[in-house]
């Protein structure tokens, strides 16, 4: 078992949401608990969970390969989702991007060779108006990110422990 009973746990509450014929129903929820747990959801990961649900590990896997909120190959400790969709392009986001390629010395979809941060591109995260917008592992959203914002985002991050990650908006 590559999963934690802990894992398996907030899973089976996600699944007690549903009519046990629709277990499956709880596919995302169960994909993002055991990305918590792992960093990223590996074909034996997916197939754990398929099995767990009832399902076939081919559904399983077309959710987490439509969803770019699961990583299915490694990441780093903090994966930095930038938003490029058109209002955040026009509202700076363009600019806080390349700012941040820079910063980091790596482009999309690369991660650093400390293995500290992955970037990637963001769909749309709901907050036009807070533009150029950020999402630090899929759970803490940044607004307004400026220059000195970002530098003094990633200083943040560069000091945390890998074993902090999680109560620092990490996956691990």
């Amino acid at each position: 078992m590559l999963l934690s009973e802990q894992t398996y746990k907030k899973i089976d509450r996600e699944i007690a949401k549903f009519p046990d014929e629709q277990r499956q129903s709880a596919v995302m929820a169960a994909l993002a608990i055991a990305q918590d747990q792992t960093s990223w959801l590996s074909p034996e990961v997916m197939q754990e969970v398929a099995d767990y649900l009832r399902m076939p590990a081919v559904a399983v896997q077309e959710v987490a390969t439509f969803y770019n909120m699961y990583n299915t190959s490694p990441v780093g400790q903090f994966k930095i989702s930038v938003c490029t969709n058109l209002p955040c392009a026009l509202s700076g986001g363009e600019r806080a991007a390349h700012h941040l390629k820079q910063k980091l010395g790596i482009d999309y979809k690369e991660t650093t060779a400390d293995h500290k941060f992955t970037l990637i591109e963001g769909e749309c995260m709901g907050a036009c108006g807070d533009a150029p917008v950020m999402l630090v592992n899929n759970k803490r959203m940044c607004s307004f990110m400026s220059n000195q914002k970002i530098d003094a985002l990633v200083d943040e991050l560069k000091n945390v422990a890998p074993s902090d990650a999680t109560a620092n908006g990490g996956s691990r």
